[in-house]
């Protein structure tokens, strides 16, 4: 299947997007989603991604078709110690495995990735932001350059953009290989999560973790011109809804899951009603209404389609409170099938095709979560419901 084959003609192809969501160790699930849509030689015109998903993204845009997906898998492997190659029998059991995985990543960091202080931080007297953290995250600028090609990323065929957080205003920044030069040092800068990593400078400039303020990359693309038709891939590493939990650890996985998957929804639904808002200023100036008239010409007032499909990761049941600081290989494989069956999901039933876009729609969000795939029917900030996708 040709990339361009995800709309209705080739001269509605839109433009291919892939936005890779933070959460450290889960970031694995991305791997088998982007494994998905290489198989079906649909390779992204852009990739955004913040924290995990920036180092993930960095990979994709720093080396060839042929060479990204093996390219995961061996970084993947570089950061996590030996262990069993699949998961154990009992739920139990394997609760257990996860968190001495943890904890061993809590003592000794990851391989190629980060190594503890040797002091401890809070014995520590005051120092420089790059010195003032939990762990040292210098190997994996090492890593970054063993696993992408820079050169290929500057040479700019794929788009990337990577969100951080400027410590000094708060604000979510997206370094942008169209607007400038990247390094691994703007990646390390997208995953400099506080206080475990320490601030990352880029020009003169520190730099935190872009999940500080946002863990979702929509907002790379969402005022971009020059792209009329878009299908985002949006994968989500939270979910939102889950059952009460019954233990402590459980309460502290359940709680980090609804922060973090609250957020993505109200980012979703936010960039979805704005371009909504957008394309009905401009029917409105089209039909003459005299009100709208006066609006001056804009840009993003063009006409634009936008599909956001939404891939959401649901894992096991047997996390624990750290589960996206649990690098042991029996996850990363478990993490990756997940990711691999619901994009394989999203393909299958193809909702930015089947579902067609009502006149006064920009965009329309269709949500992917262990294989059932649901479109909602005009997504804005007050939607709770959805509609399933056309068979």
């Amino acid at each position: 299947m040709a990339a361009r084959t995800v709309t209705r003609s080739s001269r509605e192809a839109p433009t291919l997007a892939l936005m890779l969501q933070g959460g450290g160790a889960l970031g694995a699930y991305h791997i088998g989603a982007y494994q998905a849509l290489a198989e079906r030689d649909l390779h992204p015109d852009w990739v955004a991604g913040i924290s995990i998903g920036a180092i993930n993204a960095a990979i994709i845009a720093g080396n060839p078709p042929e060479h990204r997906v093996e390219r995961l898998a061996a970084l993947w492997e570089a950061i996590s110690w030996p262990d069993l190659p699949t998961k154990l029998p009992l739920s139990a059991w394997q609760t257990w495995h996860n968190m001495a995985s943890n904890a061993e990543a809590l003592l000794f960091g990851q391989p190629h990735f980060f190594t503890p202080r040797p002091v401890n931080p809070f014995l520590m007297p005051p120092t420089t932001p790059q010195q003032v953290s939990f762990y040292d995250t210098a190997p994996l600028l090492f890593t970054l350059r063993r696993f992408a090609d820079f050169s290929l990323i500057n040479s700019r065929i794929i788009r990337l953009s990577l969100g951080a957080t400027d410590i000094a205003t708060g604000d979510l920044e997206f370094f942008d290989n169209h607007r400038q030069t990247i390094g691994p040092e703007h990646v390390l800068a997208s995953g400099s999560l506080p206080p475990g990593f320490p601030a990352t400078e880029v020009s003169g400039k520190l730099y935190w973790d872009g999940g500080c303020v946002s863990n979702t990359p929509l907002d790379a693309i969402i005022d971009e011109p020059g792209h009329p038709r878009m299908v985002v891939f949006l994968i989500d590493l939270w979910e939102a809804a889950g059952p009460p939990p019954q233990t402590i650890n459980a309460v502290l996985w359940r709680a980090k899951q609804i922060q973090y998957a609250s957020r993505t929804a109200h980012q979703v639904d936010a960039v979805a009603t704005k371009l909504n808002l957008r394309h009905a200023v401009r029917l409105l100036k089209a039909a003459g209404v005299p009100d709208v008239s006066a609006v001056p010409d804009d840009p993003v007032l063009t006409e634009r389609r936008l599909d956001i499909v939404h891939i959401v990761y649901r894992p096991g049941v047997d996390q624990i409170p750290n589960s996206d600081a649990e690098f042991s290989r029996s996850s990363i494989a478990e993490r990756r099938e997940a990711g691999y069956c619901d994009m394989r999901a999203a393909l299958a039933a193809e909702p930015w095709l089947r579902q067609e876009m009502p006149a006064h729609l920009g965009a329309l969000v269709h949500r992917v979560e262990r294989g059932q795939v649901t479109t909602r029917p005009e997504p804005n900030l007050h939607t709770t419901t959805d509609e399933p996708a056309a068979a």
